[in-house]
């Protein structure tokens, strides 16, 4: 995961820096110092992957303890790293992302599943108290591994039902849940076969608020932001995230510049 705060990038960059110097220290000079400095590149090595990997986890930890603001432009990130500012005239606006996790694209639903979850999407709106702005994001999946990944969990789940048949006494719910699986991902095998292209989706919302203050501003997006993730995640028994950091970062961006190609897309994915 790239980072997008240059706060981030001075970090890791400091973190190579001083993994770089223990490196030298352990090859040039014995005794305890080598033992040190080897101890020093060892964990240089260990923060710039935890950094790189999970930024979005670390770095609001960071910049709250050290107390950082980020500055993009003419665009605020305080250090909670969970929102963004921007200050307009007399008027302070904060905005806040919220991640939806969509498992099964609209594609690969019936169609009775669909004029169902349109529904809740129109029940989902009609509780909302403030202008939302939800957006998806679609792209094409490569055939092929689309298909290996799909058959790959497939198996996995007939060998846990055939596992849970064979036990002295199976559970009924969970050879349930077993089968429901297995028949979900022959019916999504039986698509590609037809020769239908599979579609993945990714799907986040928007909120902004304003105050006579940066810091009322802020304390009055993550209230409405509260309420939109609950909404949304009751309406359309969605898994809702509170988008921080790099992640929330990605979001700003596109609503600028969306991913050129699927791969790009993917690379930019938690």
């Amino acid at each position: 995961m790239r980072f997008g705060t240059n706060q981030g990038k001075t970090l890791v960059y400091a973190i190579i820096g001083l993994g770089a110097l223990a490196f030298v220290v352990t090859f040039t000079i014995g005794g305890i110092l080598s033992m040190l400095g080897a101890f020093v590149l060892g964990l240089a090595v260990l923060l710039s992957v935890g950094l790189i990997k999970f930024g979005y986890v670390f770095l609001p930890l960071i910049t709250k303890v050290a107390n950082i603001n980020t500055h993009l432009g003419e665009y605020t990130i305080p250090k909670s790293q969970d929102v963004i500012a921007k200050k307009e005239g007399s008027v302070y606006y904060a905005s806040a992302y919220l991640g939806m996790k969509i498992y099964e694209p609209a594609s690969e639903k019936t169609t009775n599943e669909n004029i169902q979850y349109n529904e809740y999407f129109e029940r989902a709106i009609s509780s909302f108290k403030h202008v939302t702005k939800i957006t998806y994001m679609l792209y094409a999946e490569d055939v092929k591994k689309k298909r290996d990944s799909i058959e790959a969990r497939r198996s996995e789940a007939q060998l846990r039902l055939n596992k849970e048949r064979q036990k002295p006494n199976p559970d009924v719910l969970t050879i349930d849940k077993y089968e429901k699986t297995v028949s979900y991902y022959e019916l999504q095998l039986n698509r590609i076969v037809r020769g239908e292209k599979p579609m993945a989706v990714m799907a986040y919302a928007m909120t902004t608020a304003t105050g006579p203050s940066e810091e009322a501003a802020i304390a009055a997006v993550r209230s409405q932001a509260s309420e939109l993730k609950t909404s949304i995640a009751n309406a359309l028994n969605l898994e809702v995230v509170w988008l921080t950091a790099d992640e929330m970062l990605k979001c700003f961006e596109w609503e600028r510049f969306a991913p050129i190609t699927a791969q790009e897309m993917k690379n930019s994915v938690v």
